[in-house]
């Protein structure tokens, strides 16, 4: 009866859908009337309201439908939804104030006389347009309003033109910072958390073992990683589209003519074009650039944009004057005068303490103050233009309210699918697939593609995403990242808007196209367009680096980086060290050479056992790298021959884990079972288990003899890698380590010497002074030397004299005995510390230098920009994890 309830569920959402009622009301309205028929259904026929739901009961469901909702408004960590409403409100603004038009008309004129020229200025505008105002509707319209007309008139085929419109109109979707990006980070967020434990029940299942390593973990995402991973993908395709349009007109001249610029291409013409790209390019690259370096989160891009776009309308939407331009010139002198601050000043408040410091601060509060005038100038400025900000706040309120509505509504709906059982279904339908995740992946994509005929890029990402995304993301044979995921269905449902009957952006072009432009030849041009949005996905699929590189390039780049000694970073990082080693032409074996040599005489003995266990350690690293290669090849080579049995054996193994599930679940309604009168229905049961045990033993039958024997031969190949390589790290460590504390203390010494008068007029203190401010004398000279490497027996020395002079004891005497000890060791130290500077110090920082940045690596407070650009290609790429499960 789940499924029957299920049907039910699917056909009323659909119903209400197709009829025109409002989506944020079918889609939570579907849920209660089904979960209320069932509940309503299992009381009367069978006396238990709880009977036909897959687990749980109706207040069950119901209550997990309402802390769904909570979770998109109470939740503090889930803050990724706050950008929709600054984002809104800085498209519509931009769109209010008729940017479209400006750049439409100009790159028309630029781009004119090349051939196609006028269809390749709509895509460069709907991109542009894409980083700015995001709105689909309200670019279609613009361009459909002035390009249409101009793009017939000089002779563009309908198909070509409606086509490059529709298109071009829905780059918002993909290009950042888009809305559908935001959504979709905020449901894959969720989708990790269940992938994430899914793979640890799949890792324990074939394994055994209750712990998963943290390598093998799902990683999260979030809006700030989604805008970069989409932003290469939405450069691709706008490059995909002027290339179709340019070898469209060089092959059919007669279907986009070139169109020459009447006008002259002099100063004026160069300002005109500087001032109508300028301010859109300073507006992407403040929201963009800001994410992309780190410096501001999503939410606060968002409000960057809010105001750039309040300051640009402004100017935009005023009569030209003297006065048209200073707000927005107030704004950019602010921004200067606050960078200026920030790059030359300590901007702590409370950390300020010199003159200079109050200076920066005076500074920062003078920009801001300029900043903030220019922006609620530009402010009054739109609100007394036709109420424009009073519009502009009514349909961004609106707006929010739809998508945050359709979240909540989502949110019931998927409640009640989990209800009757339909995650369960669809990931058993998935898993039992043939062909493993990329089988499971094009049949969702698929489906999206399909869906996307019917309902709105929001639908499809709140309701389908949730449930297909953590199955797609637990597979470990194809490890993809929720960025990739995301960024692939964020380019697919993008077609949504082209797809007809139902594709939004063409029902924008129909309602201003001439009616000269038939809706066919509309279809027919979208046509093109779909199947480039379709290449572009295919290669995004095939090449996930396109993806996956610029977030793990800004995160490995950022302050707040990554450590090296990261888990998840190790095999990449392992990786560069070998080719770092093998590219360096033998450097860092003559460096360790050359420390061997290194002469210690009239040294400590320490720095010879220091010296002497960098080194041989560093051998030791070095020759486990070479081990590392060995063992890499030796498991390469048994692959081939152990995946199809490992496959076929985690084949067999899923079906048992459903029969066993199935069997379960019977046995569960056969323990309620407790009236004699359903004898009949207690027997069926028995039957019905008997024969899933008698499946689950011809299964387990079908498991090859050998596999045992081969899965315990492979397995001890995979630990010698692994043993190879946790040698290596270790050594490394322990090398570094070692030479890092020779270092500290060669670097020292001048600290150290510098110490001698201070030291010695400790005396005095302690002789004459009173016992509490000669213990903190004491004290601090301790701290002193604390700071110092290598002087941990003065240090302790000074912490015996401190101790002697505390409330407890009050002993001067010991207390001066224990100061001269520390004299003495001080002056043991001062004959080597004088000179180790000059006999060994170039020498050990030179040694020291080669490992750092190679067998040294994993002990290093941050990545080098070297190894953090590295580590971001290598981990862009999907390592295939299933030969561990």
């Amino acid at each position: 009866m789940e499924l029957f309830f299920l049907i039910v569920l699917m056909l009323i959402m659909a119903t209400a859908l197709g009829s025109g009622y409002p989506v944020a009301f079918a889609l939570p309205g579907s849920a209660i009337i089904t979960i209320l028929l069932a509940a309503i259904s299992g009381y009367l026929f069978s006396g238990d309201t709880d009977a036909f739901f897959h687990s749980g009961g109706p207040s069950e469901w119901m209550s997990a439908g309402v802390i769904n909702l909570r979770g998109i408004y109470w939740e503090v960590e889930r803050d990724t939804l706050i950008a929709i409403p600054l984002f809104i409100f800085m498209g519509i603004m931009l769109q209010r104030s008729k940017i479209a038009e400006d750049l439409l008309v100009t790159m028309a004129q630029l781009f004119g006389p090349v051939p196609g020229g006028l269809g390749i200025s709509v895509v460069f505008v709907g991109a542009l347009l894409a980083a700015t105002t995001g709105i689909v509707g309200a670019t279609v319209v613009a361009m459909g309003m002035i390009s249409l007309p101009a793009m017939l008139r000089n002779n563009y085929s309908p198909s070509l033109a409606t086509g490059t419109i529709a298109a071009s109109g829905t780059l918002g979707q993909i290009i950042p910072p888009s809305i559908v990006l935001i959504i979709l980070a905020d449901q894959l967020a969720s989708a990790t958390d269940q992938a994430g434990t899914a793979r640890k029940a799949l890792y324990k299942e074939a394994t055994g073992e209750l712990q998963m390593p943290s390598v093998f973990d799902v990683g999260s995402t979030s809006a700030g990683e989604m805008f970069l991973g989409a932003f290469i993908p939405g450069l691709l395709l706008v490059g995909i589209y002027m290339v179709y349009i340019l070898v469209y007109a060089i092959l059919k001249p007669s279907a986009a003519p070139a169109v020459p610029y009447e006008g002259k291409y002099d100063s004026q013409f160069l300002r005109q074009v500087m001032l109508t790209l300028i301010p859109p390019l300073a507006l992407i690259f403040l929201v963009l650039g800001s994410i992309i370096t780190g410096v501001a989160t999503v939410n606060q891009a968002g409000a960057i944009g809010a105001a750039g776009a309040l300051v640009m309308a402004g100017y935009r939407l005023v009569d030209k004057d003297r006065l048209t331009y200073v707000p927005a010139l107030l704004t950019i002198s602010g921004l200067v005068i606050i960078g200026f601050a920030l790059s030359n000043f300590n901007m702590n408040i409370k950390a300020a303490e010199s003159a200079s410091d109050l200076m920066g601060l005076r500074i920062g509060v003078f920009g801001t103050a300029l900043m903030v005038s220019g922006i609620v100038w530009s402010g009054l400025r739109v609100m007394r233009i036709e109420g424009t900000l009073d519009g502009v706040m009514m349909e961004t309120a609106k707006t929010t309210a739809l998508v945050f509505i359709i979240l909540l509504g989502a949110a019931m709906l998927t409640a009640a699918f989990r209800a009757f059982g339909g995650e369960e279904l669809v990931r058993e339908f998935l898993i039992t697939l043939p062909g493993g995740f990329w089988t499971q992946f094009i049949i969702v994509m698929a489906v999206i593609f399909v869906l996307g005929f019917f309902l709105d890029f929001i639908e499809i990402a709140v309701v389908v995403v949730p449930i297909v995304a953590p199955i797609l993301l637990a597979d470990p044979e194809a490890n993809i990242t929720a960025v990739w995921l995301g960024v692939m269905i964020g380019l697919n449902i993008q077609t949504s808007f082209l797809t007809p009957p139902f594709g939004f952006a063409l029902f924008y072009l129909r309602g201003v196209a001439p009616a000269v432009v038939k809706t066919v030849q509309m279809y027919k041009g979208v046509i093109a367009f779909i199947s480039l949005q379709l290449l572009a996905l295919t290669i995004v699929g095939v090449y996930p680096q396109l993806v996956n590189y610029l977030p793990n390039r800004s995160s490995f780049l950022s302050d707040s980086a990554p450590p090296p000694r990261n888990p998840k970073l190790q095999f990449c990082l392992d990786q560069f060290v070998m080719e770092k080693v093998a590219q360096d032409g033998g450097a860092t074996i003559a460096a360790i050479e050359a420390a061997k040599n290194i002469n210690l005489d009239g040294l400590p003995k320490d720095f010879g056992k220091l010296l002497k266990s960098s080194t041989s350690k560093a051998e030791m690293s070095l020759a486990q790298l070479s081990d590392i290669s060995i063992r890499v090849d030796a498991v390469a080579q048994a692959e081939p021959a152990y995946r199809p049995l490992l496959k076929e054996v985690r084949s067999l193994e899923k079906k048992i884990r459903h029969i066993r599930e199935q069997e379960e679940e019977l046995t569960t309604i056969l323990k309620r079972i407790t009236d004699p009168a359903q004898n009949n229905r207690r027997e069926e049961l028995e039957v019905e288990i008997a024969v899933l045990e008698g499946q689950i033993s011809e299964l387990q039958s079908e498991i090859p003899l050998e596999w045992k024997d081969a899965h315990d031969t492979f397995k001890a190949l995979t630990d010698a890698e692994t043993k190879a390589r946790n040698e290596y790290r270790r050594a490394g460590d322990q090398s570094y380590e070692a030479i890092q504390e020779l270092q500290q203390i060669v670097a020292a010494s001048d600290s150290f010497i510098a110490m001698e008068t201070d030291l010695k007029a400790l005396r005095q203190v302690l002789e004459t002074q009173d016992f509490p401010i000669a213990e903190d004398a004491a004290k601090e000279m301790e701290r002193t030397f604390r700071e110092i490497a290598g002087a941990d027996n003065v240090k302790k020395a000074l912490g015996d004299a401190k101790k002697a002079l505390g409330k407890r004891n009050l002993d001067r005497e010991a207390a001066l005995a224990d100061f001269d000890k520390a004299v003495k060791l001080y002056e043991e130290q001062l004959i080597w510390r004088s000179s180790v500077n000059q006999q060994i110090g170039a020498e050990v920082a030179t040694y020291e230098t080669a490992l750092q940045t190679t067998i040294g690596s994993r002990v290093q407070s941050k990545l080098s920009k070297e190894q953090a650009l590295y580590l971001a290609s290598c981990t862009a790429v999907h390592k295939d994890l299933s030969l561990n499960f």
